[in-house]
């Protein structure tokens, strides 16, 4: 295809499902298309989630289609469409505009995913997987380093201070590392016999662990470290499809 084309709806969504393996994961929200919107897509919007700011860019951009990270229909969430959540299926109805979201799969796809993706950016090579479903990942840096210049790399990186728990001169040869709200993997990563747990987030209680077990915790954003695998499957589409895909950063401190 030449850049311009379209692609129809329903073959996007059927090559996306396979492309994420989207059936094979338990996950707290249904996986690919959401919201149904017109049946030809051209103009993709990327973000992370699928926020009031995001599908007003989207309108904005003359998009039909928005691919994200963190879509809807949350499992224990109200199911109601009122408040918030009607006038953000109104805005997308309205305009007629597909939503795409992958959570889990796009965590774990093993090169398009946000932790793959991490592991470019940081020149990590990755020698494994750990945790439940497989969706944490374990590898090594370039070369040993230690804990508060790893954090200092991330940084860099990622354009946002993250938090370090214990000692910033540990030796870091085995990185563990799962993007977002992923806290509660620090004793699977800690099984594997990592230096480091890397996620987006961290609890009360984790410092704890950390400071008791020896082994460094990194928090880096749980919006920072989940940016760049829905780039990466946009920029997939725009090659494959010849489609335009536009990846939005709605700022989130968090």
């Amino acid at each position: 295809m030449m850049p311009g084309d379209a692609v129809l709806r329903e073959d996007l969504r059927a090559y996306l499902d396979g492309l994420m393996d989207a059936a094979s994961f338990r996950d707290y929200c249904p996986n690919g298309l959401q919201v149904e919107g017109c049946e030809r897509v051209q103009r993709v919007v990327c973000g992370v989630t699928a926020s009031q700011a995001l599908i007003e860019a989207a309108i904005e951009r003359g998009a039909d289609t928005l691919l994200v990270h963190h879509g809807w229909f949350w499992k224990a969430e109200d199911g109601r469409v009122t408040g918030f959540r009607r006038q953000r299926m109104a805005r997308l109805l309205a305009h007629d505009i597909n939503l795409f979201a992958f959570h889990l799969p796009l965590d774990a796809h093993a090169t398009l995913g946000n932790n793959a993706q991490l592991a470019a950016r940081l020149g990590w090579t990755v020698s494994g997987r750990f945790g439940e479903q497989d969706i944490g990942f374990i590898g090594v840096p370039p070369a040993p380093t230690l804990a508060g210049e790893l954090a200092r790399q991330i940084e860099r990186a990622l354009g946002r201070a993250p938090l370090l728990i214990g000692d910033p001169g540990r030796k870091v040869a085995r990185i563990a590392w799962c993007s977002g709200g992923a806290q509660g993997y620090f004793e699977a990563a800690l099984a594997a016999a990592a230096d480091v747990f890397i996620s987006g987030e961290i609890s009360e209680q984790t410092v704890h662990l950390a400071r008791e077990t020896g082994m460094a915790y990194i928090a880096a954003g749980h919006h920072a470290t989940e940016r760049y695998g829905v780039m990466a499957l946009g920029a997939h589409l725009a090659e494959k499809f010849g489609i335009d895909c536009e990846f939005v950063d709605i700022d989130n401190p968090v």
